[in-house]
C-alpha cells in the first residue's frame, strides 16, 4: 500500500493527534475505512442543500464506534464542496439544547470555511460588504445600503435587527469606529453583554433569545449563500447527554430539536444541512427520543436487517463499527502516512508490517474485554507513540522483541475504562510477536 498524497504539515497534523489520542480536524479522508458506503448518499444530500434545499441526518452509535470522526468527515467533506461549517457539541452546561440562543452562538463560535478553520464570521461578513460593493450600481455606501436591504428584505421581516445590526456595522467600519463594529459583530454572533451605546447605535435592543435565534441563523444562512458559499453543515454532536438531565430540560431540549426539524422541512433554511450524533439507547430509550414520539417517526429507521442493506439514504443511519480487519487496515494507513515522513520510511514499513500491526490490533482489542469496537482511539495512540515513534528513533529497537503492550486506567476514556475493567483476555497472555 503506498502512502496518501499528503503535504507535510497535513501529515503531521494527522499524527500529532493520532498521538494525543484525539480525532484529526483535517484529512479525515485518508483514515476513512468503511465509509465508502455512504459517500454517494451524503454527497447527493449535499448537493441538494447547495441548490436550495435543506437537510438533516442522524448518526448513531455506541460510544467509541467513530460517530465524532464520522461528523468531522462530512464536514471536511462538505468544505470541497464549499460549505461553511460548525461543529458543536450539547451539554447541558455549556451548549443547552432547548437554549437556541446559545446554540445559535456556539455555531458562531465554531463558524469555519474552506478558508478559516474557527471563528469565520468576520470574514464571511466582510466579504459579503465586498462583493455587495462589486454589486451596488455605485460604490457610495448608500447604494450598498440599499442592496443590503433588498438581499435582506426575507429575512427583514422575521429578523429585522440582525439586518439593522450589518447595517450599522457596515456604518462603524466606513467611520472607523472599531469598537462599535466589533460589538455590532458580537451581537450578531449572538454574544451577550454587548454595551447599550452599541446596541443604541443600531437601534436594537436587549440580547438574543430563543426565538430570535432562529432569524438569526436564517440571516448567517442568506449572507452564507450570497456569498457564494454552498450553504451551512451543522454538527450535533452527543445529544445523547440529554438522557441524563432533568427531565424538564429533557422535554424542552426534544422539542427544540423538533422545533428545527420543522423549520428544515418547512424550507426556511435553504442551504442548511444538520448532522446529529447519538447512542442506540438515546434513538430507542425511554429517557431519549422515544419520550417526543413525533420527533422519534421522524427519524425512525429499521435496522432489523442485515447490516449489510443498510441504507444510506435513510434519515438515521449506523455506524458499521470496527472488525480486527479493518482496525488492521486502518492501523496499515497510518503507518504508511507515518513513514513518508520518516527518516527511514522503509525501516518503518518492514518493521511494522501488515502482521505486526494485526497483533498489536489483537493485543489492543483484549485489553478492552475484546471489544474492538471501542478500541481504534487507544489503538492508533498506541501505534503511533509506544511503536512508530521508537522505531523511527532509534535503530535498534524491535516491538516484537522490545515493546510490551501496558495499559493503564489513567490513559482510558470511561468507556474504555468499562471494557477495560474486565477484559476478556489479559494483556499478560498476548506476545506481540507477530
Amino acid at each position: 500500500m503506498s502512502a496518501p498524497a499528503l503535504s507535510p504539515r497535513r501529515r503531521r497534523d494527522i499524527i500529532d493527534a493520532l498521538r494525543r489520542g484525539t480525532v484529526p480536524r483535517q484529512g479525515l479522508d485518508v483514515l476513512a475505512v468503511g465509509l465508502a458506503r455512504f459517500e454517494g448518499a451524503i454527497d447527493a444530500e449535499l448537493a441538494s442543500a447547495a441548490g436550495g434545499g435543506a437537510g438533516f441526518k442522524a448518526v448513531r452509535g455506541e460510544y467509541g464506534s467513530g460517530k465524532t470522526f464520522f461528523s468531522r468527515w462530512l464536514t471536511e467533506r462538505a468544505k470541497k464542496g464549499d460549505f461553511a461549517t460548525a461543529e458543536i457539541q450539547i451539554s447541558e452546561t455549556e451548549t443547552p439544547l432547548h437554549k437556541l440562543e446559545t446554540v445559535y452562538r456556539r455555531i458562531v463560535e465554531n463558524l469555519s470555511t474552506p478558508t478559516t478553520p474557527s471563528g469565520a464570521l468576520r470574514d464571511v461578513v466582510d466579504g459579503w460588504f465586498y462583493l455587495l460593493d462589486s454589486d451596488a450600481a455605485e460604490g457610495s455606501t448608500a447604494a450598498v445600503l440599499e442592496l443590503l436591504d433588498k438581499r435582506l428584505a426575507v429575512v427583514s421581516k422575521e429578523a429585522p435587527a440582525f439586518a439593522a445590526a450589518l447595517r450599522q456595522y457596515r456604518l462603524a467600519e466606513a467611520t472607523g469606529d472599531t469598537a462599535q463594529a466589533e460589538g455590532l459583530l458580537a451581537w450578531l454572533g449572538g454574544q451577550p453583554h454587548v454595551s447599550a451605546s452599541v446596541k443604541r447605535a443600531a437601534g436594537v435592543r436587549g440580547d438574543l433569545d430563543h426565538f430570535g435565534a432562529l432569524g438569526f441563523l436564517q440571516g448567517l444562512l442568506t449572507v452564507l449563500r450570497d456569498s457564494e458559499y454552498a450553504g451551512l453543515v451543522i454538527v450535533l454532536d452527543e445529544v445523547e447527554t440529554l438522557q441524563r438531565m432533568r427531565s424538564d430540560v429533557r422535554e424542552k431540549s426534544l422539542n427544540a430539536l423538533r422545533q428545527l426539524l420543522d423549520e428544515i422541512d418547512g424550507g426556511r433554511y435553504p442551504g442548511l444541512y444538520v448532522l446529529m450524533t447519538g447512542t442506540p439507547a438515546f434513538y430507542d430509550g425511554t429517557q431519549g427520543m422515544q419520550r417526543l414520539p413525533p420527533l422519534a417517526q421522524r427519524v425512525a429507521t429499521d435496522f432489523q436487517t442485515d447490516p449489510r442493506w443498510d441504507n444510506p439514504r435513510a434519515p438515521q443511519i449506523r455506524l458499521p463499527g470496527f472488525t480486527t480487519d479493518s482496525l488492521v487496515e486502518l492501523g496499515a494507513r497510518v503507518r504508511d502516512i507515518y513513514a513518508a515522513g520518516a527518516s527511514s520510511p522503509d525501516r518503518i514499513r518492514e518493521t511494522v508490517d501488515d502482521a505486526y500491526i494485526r497483533t498489536l490490533a489483537l493485543a489492543v482489542g483484549g485489553s478492552l474485554g475484546g471489544k474492538v469496537g471501542v478500541a481504534p482511539r487507544l489503538f492508533l495512540k498506541k501505534l503511533i507513540a509506544d511503536v512508530l515513534d521508537r522505531v523511527d528513533l532509534y535503530d535498534d529497537f524491535d516491538p516484537r522483541r522490545d515493546y510490551r503492550l501496558t495499559v493503564t486506567s489513567t490513559e482510558l476514556t470511561d468507556v474504555e475504562r468499562e471494557a477495560h475493567a474486565a477484559p476478556a483476555t489479559s494483556v499478560d497472555d498476548i506476545t506481540l510477536d507477530g
